[in-house]
């Protein structure tokens, strides 16, 4: 795995029930709530207020992919509730741009992100989903900022998922904690 030097990293997460601040102690760490207009305010504001060389975004995600589970880096992001096909662009495709992806290394997952959590497949396909990343990777390619992304695998995004996501936080900030954090 990747080290990350505290000094220069802005660490970014939904909630604090996803990575409790004494889980990450001597991190500068943003919590930005829920959803893409949250994400990108509060990672707006904190570039400004901190100035990072990188941030890395840790949160929960639900997989879509038969057989996902653990903590696994994510290198591709599409936004997933983009739809704009009636006037001819892609699913995912945001107007008048040329990236219905971003990509931000090689070799991880892919991550549909979008303003609904996910309950059943969506029609974008994507090995995981959550709520706020395609925004924050978007900020950083942008700003011309180091961006990583690490996500737990918290549910399937089926039926149950409601459920598991809230039985397996801690989990995951666990093993987020040891595995990049304790490095």
């Amino acid at each position: 795995m990747t080290r990350f030097d505290p000094q220069i990293t802005l660490l970014v997460v939904a909630l604090e029930n996803e990575l409790p601040r004494d889980m990450a102690a001597g991190w500068t760490i943003v919590y930005t709530g829920v959803g893409k207009v949250n994400a990108a305010i509060a990672l707006g504001d904190a570039i400004a207020m901190h100035q990072p060389k990188q941030v890395v975004n840790y949160g929960s995600a639900g997989a879509l992919r038969p057989g996902l589970a653990g903590l696994h880096r994510v290198t591709r992001f599409l936004q997933r509730d983009m739809d704009v096909r009636a006037l001819g662009f892609a699913l995912g495709q945001t107007p008048f741009e040329d990236d219905a992806e971003i990509l931000a290394g090689t070799g991880g997952l892919s991550c549909g992100t979008g303003d609904q959590f996910v309950s059943a497949p969506p029609e974008l396909t994507s090995d995981l989903v959550d709520m706020e990343v395609y925004a924050l990777a978007k900020i950083c390619q942008q700003k011309a900022i180091d961006f990583h992304c690490f996500k737990f695998i918290s549910d399937n995004a089926d039926g149950d998922a409601a459920h598991d996501w809230s039985q397996q936080l801690a989990i995951g900030a666990k093993l987020f904690s040891a595995e990049i954090l304790q490095q």
